[in-house]
């Protein structure tokens, strides 16, 4: 009672406010200075498919052009059902990340539950909106936001605009500057009815498909064992894909586009 008196609801972020403003992330600093040298994440997707949902995204990070890193995680548990997949400036991407992560277990222990799936994603809505003022200087966060309802019984995901604004997508969504042709690829390959090893497919495909075509996109790299994350949520909870399940699609991804290519033709 005396957390609601002082504090009129359950928001971990308007405690800080009042208790701890210098703890909660602030990127003012940048205001003015140059965005090239900013690591950038790249692509991510997310879709529906039998069971429930999947996020992944490839690891590269870049400035400019060139390589900041090639092991970043882009795709994060935010609790137990939820997942969260970053694209735009690393640094503020992951900070909300793991703000939204604490937001929602101080939400669940405040209130004795857990936030249903939509009002998760209304406030991942709610904090890009606060960064509109770092977005303006290039600071911007552009994720995915995905997970399993369990009052709805069912996957759902959602796409955001710089400015907060959330739109539920039924099927698919890829966005990061690979997102175009992970969105083609899933055209070809994505369906509702999709078993969970078949989405992992269709999602290694798309990330190669999306590697193949943006420089920026990392997919996979076998020289250094460097796999995209791949996640599902369902009614069980969230598993992250094994890399060796990975490696092994895209070597079959490998094999037949070398045949084809022998061949004088192009086969998926």
């Amino acid at each position: 009672m005396l957390f609601r008196t002082k504090y009129r609801g359950s928001s971990f972020s308007e405690m800080l406010d009042v208790e701890r403003p210098d703890l909660k992330p602030d990127f003012s600093g940048w205001v003015g200075s140059s965005t090239t040298t900013i690591p950038h994440g790249t692509t991510v997707l997310a879709f529906k498919y039998a069971n429930g949902v999947l996020v992944g995204g490839d690891r590269l990070a870049t400035e400019g052009h060139r390589v900041a890193s090639r092991d970043v995680e882009k795709v994060f548990s935010t609790d137990a059902y939820s997942l969260m997949a970053i694209s735009g400036a690393a640094g503020p991407c992951i900070e909300m990340g793991r703000v939204l992560s604490v937001e929602l277990e101080h939400y669940e222990k405040i209130e004795g539950e857990s936030l249903e799936l939509e009002g998760k994603a209304n406030k991942l809505s709610q904090m890009i909106r606060a960064n509109l003022p770092a977005a303006m200087q290039g600071l911007v966060v552009i994720p995915l936001f995905a997970g399993y309802d369990l009052r709805r019984k069912c996957g759902r995901l959602w796409k955001f605009d710089v400015t907060g604004g959330r739109y539920e997508e039924t099927e698919y969504e890829a966005t990061g500057s690979g997102g175009l042709f992970a969105r083609e690829s899933l055209k070809k390959t994505w369906n509702a009815g999709l078993s969970r090893t078949d989405a992992v497919a269709a999602a290694v495909t798309a990330l190669t498909d999306a590697a193949d075509q943006d420089r920026a996109t990392g997919g996979v790299d076998l020289q250094r064992g460097i796999f995209p994350i791949i996640n599902t949520a369902t009614d069980a909870g969230i598993v992250q894909t094994p890399d060796g399940e990975i490696e092994e699609i895209y070597r079959g991804i490998i094999e037949r586009a070398t045949r084809a290519a022998s061949a004088g033709g192009i086969e998926r």
